[in-house]
């Protein structure tokens, strides 16, 4: 049986905050202020100073922090592999995915993979592909998928689904011709993804393929999500590029129309990502394995 004191010095570490371990596991402070005396205690060392209001690591907490990531990562799989064998499914699985991901492409695949494993307790956390690569990293999360181009060497990319940026602009603006020249496409009126976002990276890399540098383009602001680049766009104003899974709906219904340019097609591809090292197992392979029916994937 897993010793709990280990869940409550890796809430501790991560948070680094008595009181916000204390908010996630559901026990009062002065309980996880005792947890922590007694590994303190046993290990004869201390695991965290103190400055001011803020706590901090020491380089034993660091070294036990390594090892209790571990320890609840083979717990977790233990379980899991354990109730498979009574006929069960059970266990936790923390996911993260680039806003796009999980507001347009996974819902439908999640909650078909809660349908058939009821018993699989998911969370997910979304940003931009930074954002989820660190998450992943910190081992805040089991599994990713992301957009963008793999750039971390501690990270294993696997691919996922291939996707399409497209340019659109509201339907009602009829100022804007449909298709564009790559020196007109220049001085379309463009409102795009924030630093850091899968989507910005994959256009400013296939611009450069075109010899067309991001300073170079008719930017009239950044925004933070797709969403509210669709809702800026509908108003009438603007042009964004965005995945043709976040515009699909309001093409078919006319609130957007596309605007083509000949040499320029951003394609792109998704990625599943883990760390490297061993492969996932457990629930995490198992949702791979889902997705892979789902979408008729070859993994």
């Amino acid at each position: 049986m897993l010793d709990f004191r280990i869940k409550v010095f890796e809430s501790v570490a991560r948070n680094l905050s008595f009181t916000k371990a204390s908010n996630e596991l559901y026990i009062s402070q002065p309980a996880i202020t005792k947890h922590i005396k007694e590994l303190e205690t046993e290990f004869e060392i201390k695991l965290f100073d103190r400055k001011g209001n803020r706590i901090y690591l020491t380089q034993a907490g660091q070294v036990l922090l390594a090892y209790a990531e571990n320890i609840l990562t083979l717990h977790n799989d233990l379980k899991f592999e354990l109730s498979r064998l009574k006929g069960d499914n059970k266990g936790m699985l923390r996911i993260g995915a680039s806003t796009t991901i999980a507001q347009y492409v996974i819902p439908s695949a999640l909650s078909g993979f809660y349908e058939r494993y009821p018993e699989i307790k998911l969370t997910l956390i979304n940003g931009n592909t930074a954002f989820i690569e660190q998450k992943l990293l910190q081992n805040e999360i089991d599994l990713g998928i992301v957009e963008g181009k793999p750039s971390n060497a501690d990270i294993r990319y696997v691919p996922f689904l291939d996707d399409e940026l497209l340019v659109f602009t509201s339907a009602q603006n009829t100022k804007l011709p449909e298709v564009v020249s790559n020196k007109e496409f220049t001085k379309l009126p463009l409102v795009l993804r924030e630093r850091g976002s899968g989507t910005l990276e994959i256009i400013e890399k296939l611009l450069k393929t075109n010899k067309i540098d991001l300073n170079q383009l008719n930017i009239l602001m950044f925004l933070g999500s797709t969403e509210a680049i669709k809702l800026f766009i509908k108003s009438g104003s603007g042009v964004g590029i965005v995945s043709r899974f976040a515009i699909e709906q309001g093409l078919q219904n006319n609130i957007f129309r596309l605007i083509t340019s000949p040499n320029l097609k951003f394609h792109r591809q998704f990625y599943f990502i883990s760390p490297k090292g061993p492969e996932p197992s457990g629930v995490a392979k198992l949702f791979l394995n889902f997705l892979q029916k789902h979408y008729n994937l070859s993994l």
